[in-house]
């Protein structure tokens, strides 16, 4: 009687265990590929963006980040509140604002930021973001980005910022701002998928 029990016990519990085993065949595969494929925003196009506001609050500094579906752009202007101007667009080429010099960007695209605001402290002239016209953003560093592929520092020129953003191609972006930030976000492809 013993055995018996004992039997059917085991057969339980291996009954039990390949019940929850026997999940189907495409479930599996399935969840790992939702888990794998990221799904990006889409419909930023690649149109000019600009909002007319302006401070006099300086940029004191510019830095990237890289996400799953964009690269980012962020312009500091710490105290400057979540209104500051801007204009982002695609152009042939970057010319620096007041010389019209031709500044080369590297890159499929160019898109010129400027933002309305000195990257230098209006009361006395002196710069607060330590950039040279013509050169890379200061420690801005693009290895490993999928959509950004140079930065140039254009000026800054009667209270407005110019910077020149190389990127992989003409792709879809958008411009944030958010306190004491404006961002730009470029998106890695025109799909909803990474």
């Amino acid at each position: 009687m013993v055995r018996i029990r004992t039997a059917c016990a085991t057969l339980a519990l291996v009954g039990a265990t390949v019940g929850v085993a026997a999940v189907p065949a495409g479930a599996a595969p399935v969840a790992a590929r939702s888990a794998a494929a990221t799904v990006c925003p889409t419909g930023w196009g690649s149109v000019a963006k600009t909002d007319t506001s302006a401070t006099l609050t300086p940029v004191r500094d510019i830095r990237t980040g890289r996400h799953d579906c964009f690269d980012r752009m962020v312009i500091d202007l710490p105290g400057a509140g979540s209104d500051v101007g801007y204009s982002v667009r695609y152009v042939d080429q970057l010319h620096q604002d007041g010389s019209g010099r031709h500044i080369p960007v590297a890159g499929g695209a160019v898109l010129e930021v400027r933002v309305a605001a000195p990257a230098y402290d209006p009361e006395t002239g002196a710069a607060t973001y330590p950039a040279r016209a013509g050169r890379p953003l200061p420690g801005v560093d693009l290895a490993g980005y999928r959509t950004f592929r140079d930065t140039r520092f254009a000026g800054s020129f009667e209270g407005e910022t110019q910077i020149g953003l190389g990127v992989r191609a003409r792709l879809p972006f958008r411009v944030l701002q958010l306190d004491g930030r404006v961002i730009v976000d470029v998106a890695h492809s025109w799909t909803a998928t990474r």
